[in-house]
């Protein structure tokens, strides 16, 4: 399997496969690569629709220009616990970030995310989250206060009163009812414009088909979240060590 970064050949190949709308791993097979490396490159630079590989081979080099030695305080060089590989797992950060950010999250709530997933204690203090990610207070607090705005985290105190910004497996739940809720605001909404334009227009038709396909989304969403909520509180099943 070819290393090192990606060339500008292969860049073009990932566009064409993006034109042909084939799924990043097929893509990343035709190229010998991982799919997450493909995932990365296409959500980085402009995502699925908006991919050119001319741009996306001179900001790489552009990037690569002006990137700075590594900081030794950075996530990149911190002690790993679990005999975890430590650029495995920056490798692996980055790439969790960019589908985050894929789904719509701005880049540092992105990146806040990403530190509680992947921390052992699910649960980081703001001045935690800054000297990991080597950025100010200031975007920390606009970060977490989006998530909390999103059901994503919660806020306790600790022991030294301090706040202390939490994922945990409820939370999963609670953003998908969040989701559901306001799926059921714009039903509502939706519903109130028909009387507004007029019953039988065509503008008041478009939107009972957009409140009846939102409605049915929300009561699916509500329905499976019920019935999956206790795969949250669950352990999951040892996996066997593998053999060799």
């Amino acid at each position: 399997m070819p290393g090192g970064r990606l060339t500008q050949q292969e860049r073009q190949q990932i566009a064409s496969g993006l034109a042909d709308s084939l799924p990043y791993a097929e893509i990343a097979r035709r190229l010998d690569r991982p799919t997450s490396t493909v995932t990365r490159e296409v959500m980085r630079n402009g995502g699925p629709n908006g991919y050119r590989a001319d741009l996306a081979h001179r900001a790489t080099e552009h990037r690569a220009h002006r990137r700075r030695p590594t900081s030794p305080r950075g996530p990149e060089s911190a002690p790993q616990p679990h005999g975890r590989d430590a650029q495995a797992v920056a490798d692996y950060e980055e790439t969790l970030t960019t589908v985050l950010m894929g789904s719509g999250l701005p880049k540092m709530t992105a990146r806040v995310l990403t530190l509680l997933f992947t921390t052992d204690a699910g649960s980081l203090t703001a001045p935690q989250l800054a000297q990991r990610l080597q950025v100010s207070p200031a975007s920390i607090s606009k970060a977490i206060a989006f998530l909390e705005s999103q059901s994503l985290v919660r806020r306790e105190r600790d022991e030294r009163r301090r706040d202390r910004y939490i994922v945990d497996d409820e939370l999963f739940y609670q953003a998908t009812i969040a989701s559901a809720r306001a799926n059921d605001q714009l039903v509502a909404t939706a519903r109130q414009g028909i009387a507004i334009l007029g019953p039988q227009t065509p503008a008041a038709n478009r939107l009972e088909n957009i409140a009846r396909f939102l409605d049915f989304i929300s009561e699916s969403i509500t329905r499976s979240a019920e019935q999956a909520r206790e795969i949250l509180h669950t352990k999951p099943a040892a996996t066997p060590p593998a053999n060799g």
